[in-house]
């Protein structure tokens, strides 16, 4: 845990499982999560699935609404499931904000080329994205 401003933020790292958010996010990408954050629309969150509150998702918060935020994944095709599903998610269940995203080195990446190129894209900072807040509100 980080002590910040006189309260605790805690980081942790999780790991991506599936496509719903495919192209910010791959299979097997690990993201570094800050518990207890604001959360701001566009905004990459973990939160507790309103139906199976022992499965934690990543999703887009796209807009505050009553009763919580409406999360949707950025890939379009994938049907894992998000507010189009189960609607308004309470701010309850919205645990924390991904803060950055890096990707592990695969084991075929063994020349030169094939490692500086990992080394310049495995680690991104996940900025609010207000545009992709707004592409997917029109959805």
């Amino acid at each position: 845990m980080a002590e910040r401003r006189g309260s605790r933020v805690a980081f942790e790292v999780l790991e991506v499982a599936g496509p719903s958010m495919v192209p910010t996010l791959l299979h097997g990408d690990r993201l570094v999560v800050r518990y207890g954050a604001s959360v701001r629309p566009g905004d990459v969150v973990v939160l507790r699935h309103p139906f199976q509150q022992d499965l934690l998702v990543v999703k887009r918060a796209v807009e505050r609404r009553p009763g919580g935020w409406w999360v949707l994944g950025d890939n379009p095709y994938n049907e894992t499931g998000d507010s189009t599903v189960y609607g308004t998610v309470p701010e309850e269940l919205v645990l924390a904000t991904a803060v950055l995203r890096f990707r592990p080195r695969a084991a075929d990446q063994s020349s030169l080329r094939a490692r500086l190129s990992w080394a310049v894209s495995a680690l991104r900072p996940l900025w609010p994205d207000a545009s992709a807040s707004s592409r997917l509100r029109a959805r």
